[in-house]
């Protein structure tokens, strides 16, 4: 089975809106074309997840929480959740925190396909 990870990295609204929205018509179509999704947010796009000030923010949260509640597995990074007193909060929320360099080596393994936000 092939693997896609959307990895949002980026912090304004386009990146933000543009990659939940992308991730959530993956999640719609994987399973039939063979495929698994997962995400992860790191750097500006984890800070977000913090700071749902505004629209597109308040939308990202709410489409990251609804991956999370329809199984896609989303990751964070946990050192930076750690930096930010953010662990608890992440992880009450279905978002698995793992460190950024252990993903991203396990993606590579997986022979994962990465498209960055």
């Amino acid at each position: 089975m092939a693997k896609v990870v959307i990895h949002l990295f980026h912090g304004d609204d386009d990146s933000l809106s543009a990659g939940s929205h992308v991730a959530e018509r993956i999640r719609q179509v994987a399973a039939g074309q063979g495929a698994d999704l997962e995400v992860y947010c790191f750097g500006p796009a984890q800070a977000a997840l913090s700071d749902p000030q505004g629209d597109v923010r308040a939308e990202y949260n709410q489409q990251i929480d609804d991956l999370a509640a329809a199984g896609v597995p989303v990751g964070a990074c946990l050192n930076a959740a750690r930096a930010a007193g953010q662990e608890e909060s992440l992880a009450k929320r279905g978002i698995r925190l793992q460190y950024a360099r252990d993903a991203f080596v396990r993606y590579a393994l997986e022979g994962a396909t990465v498209i960055t936000f």
